[in-house]
């Protein structure tokens, strides 16, 4: 089992639930290191004092806020766990909100909040069954290494979820951060009406599993084939943007791919597959007659349709 990250307690009202707190998610990437190119000697950073040159040992490095002028305040780590609210061991719920206010745009990070011991279960459980029932979340901050969170915390099965969220002022406004962006545009109706059919065609429901990391899956296949010194298969480059006087054939003939109006066959070149959606993908091979379509992922999906013999016309 995970060992907790943090731990502390709800608090909302007079009420207070001893909590711990881990990750709910991790990343999966190749791991890259840096050498000096030519040799296998591997380039390290050291913590070095910019007078002197010597290198200072970690135990020896304090926090300090640079003050102008040369000037300094050096602060030891009890000295700022000892300003924080509840000692860094509070979650103080500010509010419970309902969940569709919220724009994802805020959501930062997600973990989970876990009874933090035996004696708090039934008061855990109390808290998430009835923030489920009320349809809410609670919103609350906290302090953990240092730094103050905004968080969100909601019900999810049987666990407690933590998002951990941006404050407003760490937000910034679009118009002053892209210098060119468009208001209010005429679209010809013809044009938004072709592009809504295309959405509405290419709709489909959320199935996280039908999403992988395929970067990293190439990154792996490049690695491997470097060291059997093997050929690289080259990714195709990124399209060019479309033309103005190119988008209603553009349109047209996107809605028609994703309506099966121009179906790929089985058999024919990996990358026309690869370039297919998970709906098209099923579609092609609901009129293969693949077992088990419905539950498949892409990759699943492709290899079944890569192994399906093509049928005649």
């Amino acid at each position: 089992m995970a060992r907790s990250i943090w731990t502390g307690v709800i608090s909302f009202g007079l009420v207070s639930i001893p909590v711990g707190l881990y990750p709910a998610t991790e990343e999966h990437e190749v791991e890259f290191h840096q050498f000096q190119e030519g040799t296998s000697d591997r380039i390290r950073y050291k913590r070095v004092n910019e007078r002197t040159g010597d290198e200072v040992p970690y135990d020896k490095i304090v926090k300090g806020a640079d003050l102008g002028d040369g000037a300094t305040v050096q602060l030891r780590q009890e000295e700022l766990d000892a300003v924080a609210p509840g000692r860094s061991r509070s979650l103080d719920v500010q509010a419970f909100v309902a969940l569709s206010e919220i724009d994802p745009l805020y959501f930062q990070r997600t973990y989970w909040l876990g009874p933090g011991s035996d004696a708090s279960v039934s008061t855990y459980a109390l808290l998430r069954d009835a923030m489920a029932h009320s349809g809410r979340v609670a919103i609350a901050t906290f302090v953990m290494r240092s730094k103050q969170y905004l968080a969100a915390i909601r019900a999810d099965g049987d666990v407690l979820a933590l998002e951990t969220m941006f404050f407003a002022d760490e937000v910034r406004d679009p118009h002053d951060t892209i210098a060119d962006l468009p208001g209010k545009v005429r679209v010809p109706t013809t044009q938004r009406r072709l592009a809504e059919q295309l959405i509405e065609t290419m709709s489909d429901s959320w199935r996280p599993e039908d999403y992988r990391d395929t970067y990293a899956d190439r990154l792996q296949q490049l690695i491997d084939a470097k060291r059997a010194g093997g050929d690289v298969t080259l990714a195709d480059a990124a399209p060019a943007g479309t033309e103005v006087v190119d988008l209603m054939t553009a349109l047209r003939a996107s809605v028609e791919r994703a309506q099966g109006g121009q179906r790929t066959r089985v058999g024919t070149d990996d990358d026309d597959l690869r370039s297919r959606t998970v709906k098209e993908l099923r579609r092609l091979a609901g009129e293969h007659d693949v077992p088990g379509r419905s539950a498949m992922t892409k990759d699943e999906l492709l290899a079944a349709l890569e192994a399906t013999p093509r049928r005649a016309s």
